[in-house]
């Protein structure tokens, strides 16, 4: 999984820096006593149910605050922003720039953070909440592990950009608050894929900014969220990629992490491969958009007009199929689909972490 996030990229699985495939081989490299010094991670959660809701204080005072927005330079903010080629524009359902309602491109931003000592970006949506503060990402937005897939640590220095494009800010800064996620989530092992994808989900409760706006104010909307919704739908898809499965869409804008790029199309449930079966719930449309698109949401109902829809699941790994439905093992393999999916909002592990979050102060 490439760092962009964790998950979503066009070379692997998910979107961070290492497949699952490569941690294993790591992990049986360390069982032929190749001796590496590395905090253990905690035990796994016992399968089935939720681990109740997880939250991370992030800054909190004003000079905690004052700190994350001086740590983003726009040197560091341009150090993320992978260079352009001279490809041809090239767009389609699985994958184009968005130029249609400026609603949407006002709720859906570019979230940013420090990852175990390394910048990274994903993508979030301002989501309606009681707070008028809340964005929605993915679970390893948020936590995450180390190379080896252990050392699980809440990220740092987070910020969100609303409406991000070309390196500007049209609607304010708004630095990270607190953290939300399931706790199972927090024991993840870069692994065992059915155990915890389903719960690679979490909220943002964001400060605000420096004109004292909170983000659904200083946007002028929100995206609606949904639990319990049916996953086989047409659904829009969004985010700030960094990287694009398909070559000849390489380095344009939309997928360098400079501006919002979206997919849509009818979705397919992911069962994963033998090796790394998935749980039921994992949903997504034919997609090229790699790291960085990772916590961008998965909205049905979604009317180009106005810009809204609700908020269904969010990114987190790619997935690939035979034009017949089948999976892939091989992404190389002729008449092979790219599929950008990730789970499906419930009642019983989404709800709570966005009651915790919307209700937060």
């Amino acid at each position: 999984m490439p760092k962009t996030s964790s998950r979503a990229d066009g070379c692997q699985n998910w979107t961070r820096r290492y497949t699952r495939r490569q941690v294993a081989l790591t992990a049986a490299a360390l069982a032929a006593g190749i001796a590496l010094s590395v905090p253990a991670g905690p035990a796994a959660a016992a399968p089935g149910g939720t681990g109740g809701v997880a939250t991370h204080p992030q800054a909190v005072t004003a000079a905690q605050q004052r700190a994350v927005l001086d740590y983003w330079t726009a040197e560091r903010i341009a150090a993320l922003t992978e260079p352009s080629s001279d490809n041809p524009p090239k767009s389609g359902p699985d994958g184009a720039p968005w130029t249609g309602s400026d609603t949407l491109s006002r709720t859906v931003g570019r979230l940013f953070f420090t990852d175990h000592g390394e910048d990274a970006s994903c993508t979030a949506t301002v989501v309606t909440s009681a707070n008028r503060s809340t964005v929605v990402t993915a679970g390893h937005c948020v936590n995450s592990t180390d190379l080896l897939g252990e050392n699980n640590q809440w990220t740092t220095n987070v910020m969100f950009v609303p409406g991000y494009r070309d390196g500007r800010a049209p609607y304010g800064k708004f630095v990270g608050r607190l953290g939300v996620a399931d706790a199972t989530w927090l024991q993840y092992d870069a692994i065992d894929s059915l155990r915890f994808d389903g719960y690679d989900q979490a909220f943002v409760v964001l400060n605000t900014d420096g004109k004292g706006r909170k983000v659904q104010d200083a946007v002028g909307a929100a995206q609606r969220i949904g639990f319990d919704r049916p996953g086989d739908r047409k659904v829009y898809e969004f985010g700030y990629p960094r990287s694009a499965s398909d070559p000849a869409r390489e380095g344009l804008p939309e997928y360098t992490g400079a501006r919002l790029a979206f997919c849509t199309g009818p979705t397919r449930e992911d069962p994963g491969t033998p090796d790394f079966p998935e749980p039921r719930g994992e949903w997504g449309s034919a997609c090229v958009m790699g790291g960085g698109s990772s916590g961008g949401p998965r909205i049905a109902a979604f009317d180009p007009a106005t810009g809204l829809g609700t908020v269904v699941g969010d990114n987190t790994h790619s997935a690939f199929f035979t034009p017949a439905g089948g999976v892939c093992d091989d992404s190389e393999a002729p008449n092979c689909s790219r599929y950008l999916v990730g789970p499906q909002f419930t009642s019983a592990i989404t709800r709570p972490l966005y009651q915790a979050a919307q209700h937060a102060t």
